[in-house]
């Protein structure tokens, strides 16, 4: 995942040395306000000069347009036009090199992004637009699994409230770009918020439950009915590589995961038996309670000794609520 840096909330130092000691640090990206001031470009024409990072632009204005000439002359990397404020429809110059995206709040819905299909990416804000230190808010996470499903070859870029954290849920939902302003500049140092922005986290605000992908999202089948077949179609539609199982009460009774398949079929050519659910079936995957932390999901990881992609959710009954599906961690780095 692509950390860009958001340069006007470092409020300690001159434009300049920011830029100088990001440029350092080798952030991922410069992320630029604009709140419908065309004197931005005056900045992005002196950074231009001062270092080669890619320039991440977000204009919030009601008038799109009146930027247009100005993004043809100094062209930056991406852009995006936050959509609340649109008086006019926002039609892109054919000419735009730039990688564009829409961003929208969060109370206004994904469906807004149906207009803006030509897009690139939605930029997801998860606090309040302009204002810095803001706490991220965890329904957020709902829209990003939502818009993951329905736009898979779009990217996903999340600002605000983006500590270490968060940081980390992110990358494992499969965002591509997070947008780091008051914690990259309050820390020790912009090296140790940028260690902690990709690498790990410090506190646990929020629970499994808040970025679980829930049960009704989940391919599932019950034991007592399904087939081997039935478990192969599920696993096929899903398209995420598993199918829970479970009982008529909900509880999980195991996974069947593509590894899982393999050694079914392997066992069948060694010993020419049948493939039948209870052998496709692990009944013994690792899983963590609902209401644990992600610091406590961490030292699960640490503690096992073989990879993880699939970690079941379950509540205090051993019932199946959800997955973490860690296929998004690699995703998020691409």
């Amino acid at each position: 995942m692509k950390i860009s840096a958001s340069i006007y909330s470092d409020s300690h130092n001159e434009l300049a040395q920011t830029i100088k000691s990001l440029d350092e640090h080798q952030v991922d990206l410069f992320h630029v306000d604009c709140n419908d001031d065309l004197s931005v470009f005056d900045d992005i024409i002196a950074l231009r000069k001062m270092s080669n990072i890619p320039v991440d632009l977000h204009i919030i204005t009601p008038t799109p347009s009146k930027y247009f000439e100005l993004l043809l002359e100094v062209p930056v990397d991406y852009v995006t036009f936050q959509l609340e404020p649109l008086k006019e429809p926002l039609i892109w110059p054919s000419e735009l090199t730039a990688s564009k995206g829409v961003a929208i709040t969060t109370p206004t819905s994904i469906d807004r992004f149906d207009e803006y299909a030509n897009c690139d990416f939605i930029l997801i804000m998860a606090t309040v637009p302009g204002q810095s230190g803001g706490v991220f808010d965890k329904e957020n996470f709902k829209k990003i699994r939502t818009f993951r499903k329905r736009y898979p070859n779009k990217s996903i870029h999340v600002d605000g409230g983006v500590n270490g954290e968060v940081s980390f849920i992110l990358r494992n939902m499969g965002v591509s770009t997070a947008v780091s302003g008051s914690y990259l500049f309050k820390g020790p140092s912009i090296g140790h918020a940028l260690m902690n922005l990709t690498t790990r986290n410090q506190a646990s605000t929020f629970r499994i439950e808040d970025f679980m992908m829930p049960f009704e999202e989940c391919p599932i089948v019950q034991l007592e009915t399904c087939t081997t077949e039935s478990i192969l179609e599920e696993i096929e539609l899903g398209n995420l590589g598993f199918c829970l199982v479970t009982d008529q009460t909900s509880a999980l009774v195991g996974i069947v995961a593509s590894a899982d398949i393999r050694k079914a079929l392997l066992n069948q050519l060694k010993h020419n038996q049948a493939i039948t659910p209870q052998s496709l079936l692990n009944q013994t995957p690792l899983t963590i309670s609902a209401k644990q932390s992600v610091v406590e999901l961490l030292q699960l990881l640490k503690r096992t000794t073989f990879p993880v992609m699939y970690l079941p959710v379950v509540n205090e009954k051993q019932q199946a609520v959800g997955i973490i599906n860690f296929v998004n961690l690699i995703k998020g780095e691409l």
